[in-house]
């Protein structure tokens, strides 16, 4: 019990310090500004390693099949899951038989790992097992996503596109397309780590530019992004309980309810907002993105219904405790993007398997 309650408290104050930066972060303010110095030497450095690329100084090396980059600069979660997931299904639909690697954060496995539906979380990563459930397609993990792409073309020949999650800096792959994956937050202050939320400067070039936020979002608020862009959607149609995935509910059941949501995703504000511009009052339990749960997690939460996020769920149903808890329930989220970007993408990757060059 004395673990659990450190644990929790670890994460509780890994919680605050990510809310605490990603506020600060968002603005130019005197935290921001008296770290810009070290902002620009970090700068510095990403740009040689990208230039040590370019140059051929370090190799890239190519795979036999077109490769799709899906990722963010803009540390933290920007729902790349989803998309992945979307773009998946949309590849399938056009006769295409994709496959998805990752890092798989959060992993204990050193090696390569083939991820499937029975997956532990705690060894291939929350995302990827989520992954791998949703679609049915192969799915591998590892540190070096150069190997894990070989590994899993020479196990799975019937692949003919890979999708790599969460690999824009991952430089060693060549890419045949990049995306990259912004929510409401947008580029922040447009400062690059510390000084600001920023891996790489938001100029880095990229193939499509997708923003992640409902509808009711304008894109003048959204700070640092191009005109040009993909908005993604996140639709909440239902919630099932975790101790019965068949018994599903539309969110309107839940307004009666003494309600929690907890997310342990990148951000969780968004799935909090979410909920609530589906009519639900709730109170919040925001933890730690890849948040370990464990069985006291929800111990002392006082509501007749916990709502959690899938992400959450492949490895809350891993915990007994967890898995017959009756008043939890997940709401999955389906990803909705013009038809258009579809095509766009499509198109694109046709060129790219008959004349392949490198991003």
């Amino acid at each position: 019990m004395q673990a659990s309650r450190g644990t929790a408290l670890t994460s509780s104050i890994r919680s605050w310090i990510q809310s605490w930066l990603l506020r600060t972060w968002q603005k130019r303010g005197v935290v921001a500004c008296v770290l810009w110095p070290l902002s620009k030497v970090f700068q510095l450095i990403v740009s040689f390693r990208f230039g040590l690329f370019v140059l051929g100084y370090k190799p890239q090396t190519k795979v036999d099949v077109p490769v799709i980059v899906v990722g963010n600069i803009f540390v933290g979660g920007t729902g790349k899951t989803p998309l992945v997931i979307w773009l998946v299904q949309q590849l399938q639909t056009a006769g295409w038989h994709p496959g998805v690697i990752s890092r798989g954060y959060g992993a204990h496995a050193d090696s390569i790992m083939v991820v499937d539906a029975d997956s532990q979380a705690v060894v291939v990563g929350d995302e990827p097992l989520l992954i791998a459930q949703h679609t049915g397609v192969p799915v591998a993990v590892g540190r070096d996503r150069v190997a894990v792409a070989r590994s899993l073309l020479a196990s799975q020949p019937v692949i003919d596109v890979l999708i790599a999650d969460d690999g824009l800096q991952h430089y060693f792959l060549a890419r045949d397309i990049e995306i990259m994956l912004f929510d409401e937050r947008g580029a922040g202050n447009g400062w690059v780590l510390p000084a600001g939320p920023l891996r790489e400067p938001v100029q880095r070039r990229r193939d499509f530019t997708v923003l992640n936020a409902s509808a009711s979002v304008p894109l003048a608020s959204v700070p640092g992004i191009p005109a040009t862009i993909v908005r993604m959607q996140l639709e909440p149609h239902f919630a099932y309980q975790l101790s019965a995935p068949s018994c599903r509910q539309s969110l309107n059941d839940f307004s009666t309810k003494k309600l929690c949501a907890a997310a342990g995703i990148g951000n969780p504000q968004r799935f909090f907002n979410m909920l609530r511009a589906a009519g639900l009052e709730l109170n919040t339990l925001a933890l730690a993105d890849h948040f370990q749960f464990d069985s006291r997690t929800f111990v002392n939460i006082d509501a007749d219904c916990i709502l959690i996020t899938e992400k959450d769920a492949v490895k809350c149903r891993q915990i007994p405790e967890l898995q017959n808890d009756a008043r939890i329930w997940v709401v999955p989220v389906v990803a909705q993007l013009d038809s258009s970007f579809a095509t766009d993408l499509l198109h694109m990757i046709s060129e790219k398997k008959h004349g392949r060059s490198s991003a």
